[in-house]
């Protein structure tokens, strides 16, 4: 990645940002409207949301009067555990879609894979996509049996697996997965909410190259091929998490990086949520 608006290109031939702003728990009304307009501002693209975090009303405000032309960003959402289903997740969609005030929506994920629901709510997510409403369609949270009961009915498979990875949960056996299937991975909570920012190993790589702990999070995850969506709402932390493009970690920081794994969740566990 030369800089924040460098993409990697989807198995659809779809181009999305490698690295982007994440509004969970950013409130509806003016906060996220604020937020995503300084986001985009600093030159942010890729933006994700969904109906469980109740605030694209307030995204899709805020990409109007962001001033940037719309092709130019590429915007993310996602259907409810509640909606799933086949007809229940087209209707859930046309929600989504009306609340972003938008014509189409770049990315459209199943939020988690709810047991014995999530093949019908695929089954829309490409009916959707053959419709051109989504242009590329994905999922989140999905363990690699789920991914493999995807292909193994459907004729689509996804574009994109948008799980919990950090430093201490690399998920390096599901990556290898999806990379063997040309499916993108994205990390959600990528620098875990906070929780690693004081390893000592992070803490060390960080005063080698003048940058903070969370930076050099980023920047492991984009030298591992990994999309990153970030939050924050303030304006600071927009501007340092973005700031991630004028170095470079070596192949030994990246190793040591690489062996902080734990196989530790804060999130839920797909299996048992």
């Amino acid at each position: 990645m030369k800089d924040i608006y460098s993409t990697l290109t989807l198995h659809n031939g779809v181009e999305l940002p490698q690295f982007g702003l994440g509004v969970y728990k950013v409130e509806e009304g003016q906060q996220v409207e604020e937020t995503v307009k300084k986001a985009i501002n600093l030159g942010y693209r890729l933006i994700d949301t969904a109906a469980f975090y109740e605030n694209e009303e307030g995204v899709g405000k805020a990409i109007k009067e962001s001033g940037v032309p719309r092709e130019e960003l590429f915007i993310t959402t996602k259907v409810w555990n509640t909606e799933q289903g086949y007809e229940q997740t087209l209707a859930a969609f046309e929600k989504s879609i009306k609340k972003l005030n938008l014509e189409y929506i770049d990315l459209y994920l199943i939020h988690w894979p709810v047991k014995g629901k999530y093949l019908d709510t695929w089954r829309a997510l490409e009916e959707l996509y053959k419709t051109g409403k989504v242009k590329a369609i994905g999922v989140s949270n999905f363990q690699i049996h789920h991914l493999k009961d995807i292909m193994e009915n459907s004729s689509e498979k996804p574009v994109v697996n948008q799980v919990e990875l950090h430093p201490r949960l690399s998920q390096e056996e599901l990556r290898a997965f999806c990379d063997e299937h040309n499916i993108k991975v994205e990390a959600w909570s990528p620098i875990a909410r906070g929780r690693v920012l004081d390893d000592s190993v992070i803490q060390e790589i960080a005063h080698t190259h003048g940058k903070s702990a969370a930076q050099i999070i980023l920047r492991w995850h984009l030298q591992n091929s990994i999309i990153i969506i970030p939050k924050s709402v303030h304006e600071e932390r927009l501007k340092e998490n973005a700031d991630i493009f004028d170095f470079e970690l070596n192949s030994e920081e990246m190793n040591q990086l690489n062996q902080l794994n734990v196989n530790e969740r804060y999130g839920p566990d797909p299996d048992t949520f």
